[in-house]
């Protein structure tokens, strides 16, 4: 099994992408395809690619700045368009990218297409939270939704968080400004009876609290708002993190005391930080897409090459077409 990772995309692009393909491929004894410049890729890797590493050569890339849709379609030699079309031939069984997150996802919808039953595909991204994780999707791929688009969200959530994080019948809540089931906007009031009547754990609406304190495992919104929570609390840790260490440095008692508890600190820092997650997949096309953090660094490519490995093995893909099939022959049934 070899994954095609996007070698010019991110803002550490080719050094930070390479280094962690790199280290994936010594850990995990992973076949990788390094897609985009070949003079740029062996100048980092040496002449001679280390094996298991492949380069691929693509001479293109397409700019943070510049429009998704529309670059992929010109630029059919840059390196995530090549990217993908490396897993659609067969030639890559699963694709890693930290560039552009529109590009990621225009080329895999253009160059995968979505699983049939699905309407729109969703970024789910994993959150740290007590005792564990959750799963928030949609993060930003839809930032319009209706009540059948985050149904989809909640199966393919449910199955991602058992399939990948070993979650059995996970939480499923659908984020509100409340959690009677009265309370909410015209999107949320018509998506919970959906809810409650799909095949999944679903128990009911949460509140933004929820999300870190250990109650839900899925938690399903339109990507408008989930993009907020997401930067929200990327936000929140970095600043935690820092207030820290501004209180640790004030005298020499919190100094000795954080001397003592440098381990839990450590741990903590590990645990906030979103290169531990590795990369968000774009659940609902039909293959395997991983989108990575712009800021990607060396720890979290390699990270996100693990989370695209597992996704192949536990056949996530298939287990997501099956899953929307059965919700739509029970439909079916349901209208005969």
């Amino acid at each position: 099994m070899k994954i095609a990772v996007d070698a010019m995309g991110g803002d550490h692009a080719p050094g930070e992408i390479v280094r962690g393909a790199v280290e994936a491929a010594r850990e995990y004894r992973q076949e990788i395809i390094l897609v985009g410049d070949r003079e740029k890729i062996l100048a980092e890797l040496g002449q001679s690619p280390p094996a298991p590493i492949e380069v691929f050569h693509a001479p293109e890339i397409i700019a943070m700045g510049e429009h998704p849709a529309v670059a992929v379609r010109r630029k059919k030699q840059s390196s995530i368009v090549q990217a993908v079309r490396l897993v659609k031939e067969g030639e890559a069984a699963a694709l890693v990218s930290a560039g552009s997150t529109g590009a990621a996802m225009a080329a895999s919808l253009l160059g995968l297409g979505r699983i049939q039953g699905i309407d729109r595909p969703a970024i789910a991204s994993v959150l740290p939270r007590r005792g564990g994780t959750t799963v928030l999707l949609d993060a930003g791929a839809n930032v319009d939704c209706k009540p059948h688009h985050l149904l989809q969200f909640a199966i393919m959530g449910s199955l991602y968080a058992e399939k990948i994080l070993g979650v059995p019948r996970p939480r499923v809540g659908l984020l509100n400004v409340g959690e009677e089931e009265t309370k909410g906007n015209e999107l949320t009031l018509a998506t919970f009876p959906l809810l409650r009547q799909a095949k999944i754990n679903f128990i009911g609406n949460v509140e933004g609290r929820d999300i870190f304190a250990g109650t839900v495992d899925v938690v399903v919104c339109d990507g408008f708002v989930g993009n907020i929570v997401l930067k929200a609390g990327e936000g929140l840790a970095t600043a935690l993190l820092g207030m820290i260490k501004e209180e640790v440095t004030r005298s020499w008692l919190a100094k000795m005391g954080t001397a003592m508890a440098i381990s839990a600190l450590k741990c903590f820092e590990r645990r906030i930080d979103y290169a531990e997650y590795g990369g968000a997949p774009l659940l609902g096309v039909n293959g395997v897409s991983i989108i990575c953090h712009g800021s990607s660094t060396a720890r979290a490519i390699k990270n996100a090459i693990k989370r695209a490995r597992e996704a192949v093995e536990t056949g996530l893909v298939s287990a997501i077409r099956s899953s929307i099939e059965d919700m739509a022959e029970h439909q079916k049934v349901g209208i005969n």
